[in-house]
Order: structure tokens, then sequence, then C-alpha cells
């Protein structure tokens, strides 16, 4: 069991170092090598670096890696080179099955101009076309691995490695929450799996455990056990849970650095909180029934997907900061052999919903201040895996952003003309965790926690905020 710490009271007055420690500490403190001072409330409300453009966040995350070749990036050369194999003329490309020497596969999607910009946009996308304007489509983006686990974590935390913290855990630490009654960070994994790779994609990382995601279900009963117990009044829950605090404080006062059991505690208050005021928020029944045929609750295809981007949007408004909604089960858009069965329900699936949400975000005033982001962890080889299908390709892909500050009706890089590699304006993963920050408020190479001794961010050692993502 490591020591009690001493408080600073005690240090100055033991260590005899007097006020030149004093002076040593702030200057420290100024260039932040020591540790941020613990809080009553972690979660409190701060201000960023500068004024933001979007107050929150909605991440729509398409699980399994959906191929752009086939849903934002068409690529007429790889139609004209169908069936035969990759030229030499595009260099060497390893891929994790051996694809590369497989021929040329083109997509079987059709293409329509969408917009004042006339964007291009697959005929998957109908619902999703049509609120192109406010869309800013990133074609160029490329990541580092070409494994599940590997690039859902780097899409998600900034590294290959588990163990960093997550977008949503960044967004809760550097803005607090707008709501004590609910978490910070919420995340809506799909009913058939979670994604490869699992909890660690919405972990706190080194993080206080404070900022961790919070799981909810889509369904009938979102949030688990949240009724109280039958023949428990509130008045007996509260003295209850009084009791529980108290012994739980008196066992963090001798461990100061525990922060998951402060979390823990954090915890059971959150949860008797949400005991009166979550319900109100997961009620979907006070919705109009425009509404949820707007979002497709109307059909048993997109029923419930559309349930969770209803209930997302619920979330934001009632000041839930970061929100994240995955798309496909365990293997999800992982389209490895027939790609247009994978891809066609899934596409079904979401395409209503998504353009839903942004739709009733925008009629509502909301979508000025939240930021939508749609992507999965990579995407697609332009190459066929056996006969109908694609491998992860994490060379070029496709991104979207919209709301929040961003400019609408623009596209922001490309990939080849096979759409093997990010090839102009090209976005790495860094780049767009640099932009989304940035749309927050924050100069990302600012927003560290001291860690073992050294100054941690999400974008690590690389990344530059996107300035066309703005219109700057």
């Amino acid at each position: 069991m490591p020591p009690s710490l001493p408080d600073r009271r005690h240090f100055l007055r033991t260590a005899g170092c007097g006020f030149g420690a004093i002076a040593l500490s702030a200057l420290l403190a100024d260039d932040g090598l020591l540790a941020d001072e613990p809080t009553a409330d972690p979660l409190a409300p701060k201000k960023p670096h500068f004024e933001p453009t979007a107050k929150r966040v909605i991440f729509l995350f398409m699980s399994g890696g959906p191929s752009h070749v086939d849903t934002f990036d068409p690529k007429p050369e790889l139609t004209r080179l169908h069936g035969q194999p990759l030229p030499a003329s595009f260099g060497p490309v390893k891929t994790r099955r051996g694809v590369d020497k497989n021929k040329l596969l083109a997509s079987k999607r059709t293409f329509q101009k969408h917009g004042k910009a006339g964007i291009e946009v697959s005929d998957w996308f109908p619902h999703v076309g049509g609120c192109v304007d406010d869309i800013c489509l990133l074609r160029g983006c490329h990541g580092d691995s070409v494994t599940h686990p590997e690039s859902v974590y780097l899409m998600n935390t900034g590294s290959i490695l588990m163990g960093r913290p997550s977008l949503g855990a960044w967004a809760s630490y550097g803005l607090g929450t707008e709501n004590r009654n609910l978490p910070a960070f919420v995340v809506l994994p799909d009913p058939g799996g979670w994604p490869k790779g699992g909890a660690p994609a919405w972990g706190n990382g080194y993080l206080p455990a404070t900022y961790q995601g919070t799981l909810l279900k889509g369904g009938k009963s979102p949030v688990m056990n949240l009724d109280t117990p039958a023949g428990v009044t509130a008045a007996q829950q509260r003295k209850t849970l009084d009791f529980i605090a108290e012994g739980n404080r008196d066992h963090a006062a001798a461990r100061p650095g525990d922060s998951e059991l402060s979390a823990r505690i954090a915890a059971y208050e959150l949860a008797f909180r949400m005991q009166s005021h979550a319900p109100q928020v997961l009620d979907l029944a006070k919705e109009t029934e425009e509404t949820k045929k707007l979002y497709g609750l109307d059909r048993k295809e997109t029923a419930e997907f559309g349930t969770r981007c209803l209930l997302a949007r619920r979330m934001i408004e009632s000041g839930v900061r970061f929100v994240q909604v995955y798309s496909g089960d365990t293997n999800g858009w992982d389209g490895h052999s027939d790609l247009e069965g994978n891809h066609s329900k899934l596409a079904l699936a979401s395409d209503k919903p998504v353009a839903g949400l942004l739709t009733d975000l925008k009629r509502r005033g909301l979508l000025k201040d939240t930021l939508v982001v749609w992507g999965g962890e990579f995407g697609r080889t332009p190459m066929s895996e056996g006969a109908n299908g694609r491998d992860h390709n994490p060379h070029g892909f496709c991104m979207w952003l919209a709301g929040g500050g961003v400019k609408g009706g623009q596209v922001i890089g490309a990939t080849d003309d096979i759409g093997l590699r990010a090839a102009d304006g090209k976005t790495h993963v860094h780049d767009i965790h640099a932009t989304l920050l940035h749309l927050l408020g924050f100069h990302h190479k600012r927003l560290t926690y001291l860690h073992n001794g050294r100054k941690e961010r999400l974008t690590d050692n690389g990344g530059n905020v996107i300035e066309a993502v703005t219109g700057g």
C-alpha cells in the first residue's frame, strides 16, 4: 500500500524548502510541469483556450471500416481498370491478406451529385446526400495500422496502442459537463456487439477514471438497473448512499492517488441523480410522430439505429458533452466478402437516421454548435478480396464533419485515381483530432495531462489543424 502523501503545508513546514521552493513550484506550474490540483468537482464546466464554435460532439462511428470507393469517393478510373492487376505506376503496397496481388474491383454503386457544390455521393446514402451543404467531406484521410483494434484505438485515442484516453474523455477533461445529472461522455454501442478492441476505445486511459465513457443501450431500457428497488423510498436510498459515501471517503483519504475509487464514489452519486433525470431524457414518447419518422423509427430497418441517433440528440440537448454512436456489430462494415450485401444492409439502417439527426439538429438551432463526425477506423482496398469483397485500407479513406463551425458543402483532399492512397490534401488521424479540439476551443498542443513526467496529449507528437474545415 503506498504511503499517504503529505499536504502542501506539511511539506513546507518539514522540508525547510522556504520561498525558493515556492517560487520554483510556481514556475513549474506555469510551464505545465506539475500535475493538476485535485478538485472537488472534476466535471465542473471549464473554459477552453479560446471561444469555441462547437460545444459538444456526436461521433457516428461506422465500426469495421466502410468502403470509401463505394460511399463518398467515386473512382471512374477504378471502373475503367476493373478486372486488371494493380498498375505498377501506383507503387508497391502490402496488404494484410495478400490482396495486393488481386485484381481491381469496380464499385457497383451509382453516384449522384448533391447540393449547391454538386458533391457526389453513393446511392447507398440518398438522405445523407441531401445534407451535403452542411457537410465537409474529407477524402484524403489516412492512418497507421491495417488491423481493426489498433485502428479503432488510433481513431478513438490517437494511438494504435491500448490504454490512452479516448476523444470523449479528453473532451470531458477539457470542458467538464453542462449537466451534473447525466454523464459527460456517453457511448451507445451497437446491440449486436462491441467494436473490435472493445472498451479501451471509450476509456479514460491515464486520465482520472471519472472521464471514461458511460455505456447506454438502445431500446426501451437504455440504462440498466436505473429504477429504485421496490419498497425503497428515495429518503432511504439517500441515507444508504450517504453511509456508503462516508466509508468510501475515509478509505479514499488514505489513498489520494486512487482515481478509480474517486470515480466510483462519483458514480454512485451520479446514478442516484440519474434516477430522477435520465428517464426524462430517455423517454422518446415525448417526441412527435413526425420526428420519429424523420429518424426512421417507423421502419424496422432503421428503427434501432434511428432510436440511438434520437437519444444522442436528446442527450446533447440536455448537456451531455460527447456522445458516440456505433453502427455495426463486432464485424460491422467489415466487407471481406459480399461487400454489396454487407454495406447495403448497414447503409439502409443508418442513412435516414443520420440525415434525420442532421436535419433535426439544424432546425432546433443545435447544429451550429454541435459537431457531428462520421467515419470508421479505415477504408477498404480497390482490389478485390475473394470474388466480391474488399480488404482493410488505412492508406486512404473518407470521413466527414458537420456543424460546430464547420464550413459545409465542400470536399477537402483526395485519394489517388483508384482510391488506394491519400494523395492530395492528406489528413492524418492526428490532423482530424487537432481539428476537432480546435473546434472545441483548444490549442491541441496545450490540452495536456502530466503522466509519468511527460505532458501527454491526444495528438501525441503529430497533428495540424485543417484550416479549410472552417473556411479559414
